[in-house]
């Protein structure tokens, strides 16, 4: 019943972040978009805030506009590269070395209904970068997120998961049969599998962390610019670049979802949070459908994501 309330009256803003002093957190691609929403809100509520990014210049420049509106901002940076394993190592290795514990994990980078290209690794670049290095990097900080008292795991999907097929261990990377919308619908589903299943190994495990999904709506960030720019996503990129930008939510608003997913002390494991209207409006706990192949689809993810990286996910 709260959750039905909640999805009609809920009008929940980064004002409602509760103090978060000395808690350590991680956001992937926070130096732009959505990221950089998150981070902006973390920082302000008092966080210490790791900002895990591939473009260090970009990322300068965003930690400074950070600490202009915050100037008692906590912030540091960390070099990932999602695209490449070795980077991915490097940057949990850094985080590990310096924290013991970590609070908060924010899978918030993404690629978008790009051409046919490869990582570092030779992975599909939108299952590469969406889900495999954020598996790896989940994985790889795993003895600090489970040595916080109550770290929270939030992963971004799309509502395009609706879209996406399961993965297909014969062929993850789409080699007989690439196209740019199958491809991010196919990395969006991995996103969301992997957030549930997540839930489910730390509920195995007893462990007191936990694992939340969260998806934007249509929000105006350069995700859809970037698409366009690269010559990704057929006719249909275009017109979802102008309707972000004439009708889509600010990344400050945009960022809610995955923002109350990650500090309202309501939130709970396993939950699912998205704007109240589909693709705009304020953040609310949505139900969790496509239940008919879950427990398939994260089988065959926690499968092929260990078998593709090498690293296994293990909790506890």
């Amino acid at each position: 019943m709260s959750s039905v309330l909640d999805s009609v009256w809920s009008n929940w803003t980064e004002r409602d972040v509760p103090d978060l002093t000395g808690r350590v957190a991680v956001v992937t691609g926070g130096n732009g978009g959505l990221g950089l929403a998150t981070v902006d809100a973390l920082a302000a509520a008092g966080a210490h805030v790791l900002v895990a990014a591939r473009d260090r210049p970009k990322s300068a420049d965003a930690l400074a506009g950070v600490r202009e509106r915050h100037p008692d901002a906590s912030l540091w940076y960390v070099p990932l590269d999602l695209g490449d394993l070795d980077s991915v190592r490097a940057a949990a290795e850094q985080i590990r070395s310096n924290h013991d514990r970590l609070d908060l994990l924010v899978n918030n980078a993404g690629l978008m209904a790009l051409p046919e290209r490869r990582t570092a690794d030779g992975f599909e670049m939108q299952f590469g970068v969406n889900h495999l290095g954020h598996w790896a990097l989940t994985a790889l900080l795993m003895e600090p997120l489970v040595a916080a008292d109550a770290a929270r795991v939030v992963t971004v999907t799309s509502i395009a998961h609706h879209q996406g097929r399961q993965v297909d261990p014969a062929d993850p990377h789409l080699r007989n049969g690439y196209a740019p919308w199958k491809a991010y619908g196919q990395s969006k589903l991995a996103n969301f599998h992997f957030g549930i299943g997540l839930q489910r190994r730390f509920e195995e495990a007893g462990v007191r962390a936990a694992s939340l999904i969260a998806h934007p709506g249509l929000s105006n960030t350069d995700l859809q610019r970037r698409t366009v720019r690269e010559g990704g996503g057929g006719a249909s990129a275009p017109v979802w670049e102008r309707l972000a930008a004439r009708t889509g939510m600010s990344p400050t608003v945009g960022a809610r979802p995955q923002l109350r997913a990650a500090t309202d002390p309501g939130a709970h494991g396993g939950q699912f949070y998205g704007p109240r209207f589909g693709s705009f409006g304020p953040p609310v706990v949505l139900p969790i459908l496509r239940r008919w192949d879950l427990d398939s689809g994260i089988r065959v993810l926690w499968e092929v994501s260990e078998r593709e990286t090498g690293i296994p996910l293990e909790v506890g």
